[in-house]
């Protein structure tokens, strides 16, 4: 389902939107549809990206963990591009691809380890609205994890909070990332 663009897409233009698309193109075969949406306020991209670069080289919590979280806070968003973009992501990085289909619905699955299984209720209970964190499972993981990976996985699942919510309210959806992608993709509300 092509993006709807709530915010109208813009037009890269200049030498720095040759620059970031030709980038684009290298790292995930075509410009993702929030580069439109951010062009229209280039200090705001640049912020983005910065950040992001920086997010890069967090290396306190193991990569699989750092995944599944970002998936299932946009699971429970119902961001369909994050999703998308999520799995070619975790496809690419060698990560298992059954574990991967099933973080949409974890609870019901039997592929996941205990702490993998907290990380994504953590994720989860991070993403509604009220936030339903509560002291015992953060201590569980905290014991775990130790506490420098938890605040990685803290900030990263705040991260995939505003990069889903971003994304739905400027009614981004599945790009087609992943052509193979086989997690079940939410719809955001058109609303």
């Amino acid at each position: 389902m092509p993006s709807t663009f709530r915010i109208p897409r813009a037009t890269i233009t200049g030498v720095y939107g040759r620059v970031m698309s030709a980038y684009a193109r290298r790292e995930w075969g075509q410009v993702p549809d929030n580069a439109y949406v951010l062009w229209h306020h280039r200090k705001v991209l640049k912020a983005v990206f910065s950040f992001e670069g920086k997010v890069r080289k967090w290396d306190r919590l193991d990569a699989d963990l750092k995944s599944y979280a970002q998936l299932a806070s946009a699971a429970v968003i119902g961001c369909s591009w994050c999703l998308d973009f999520g799995y070619f992501l975790g496809r690419n990085d060698g990560l298992d691809l059954a574990k991967l289909r099933e973080v949409p619905r974890w609870r019901e699955s039997s592929v996941f380890t205990d702490v993998e299984r907290d990380v994504l209720e953590y994720a989860e209970a991070m993403s509604v609205t009220p936030l339903t964190v509560t002291d015992e499972l953060t201590g569980r993981l905290l014991a775990t994890l130790g506490t420098p990976a938890v605040v990685e996985l803290t900030q990263m699942v705040a991260l995939e909070n505003m990069r889903s919510r971003f994304n739905s309210a400027a009614g981004l959806q599945s790009q087609g990332y992943s052509d193979v992608c086989e997690l079940p993709l939410a719809v955001p509300s058109t609303s």
